[in-house]
């Protein structure tokens, strides 16, 4: 899509799940559907050992093409064991 296309939660889904692994990647539009703002909660066992900044970055580089179209993205990145222990 153009730089106008909203981005959608389910391809931000798709990239971040096949480029981590992810057992849970959940991203909710919190924009009213324009694609602007985004809560995503990603659950990988790549994240296992590494700083919180760093599975931040492995995030956004998953979706780099589409973060110049998000405004604002919250991301929680999980391990399975972080995860399942909540």
């Amino acid at each position: 899509g153009g730089i106008d296309t909203p981005v959608s939660g389910s391809v931000l889904e798709s990239k971040i799940r096949s480029a981590l692994e992810a057992s849970v990647v959940e991203a909710v539009d919190e924009s009213d559907g324009c694609g602007a703002k985004f809560a995503v909660l990603v659950v990988s066992d790549k994240f296992v050992g590494m700083p919180l900044i760093d599975r931040q970055r492995a995030v956004h580089a998953a979706i780099k093409e589409e973060l110049p179209r998000i405004h604002a993205i919250t991301l929680k990145c999980k391990t399975q064991e972080q995860y399942t222990r909540q």
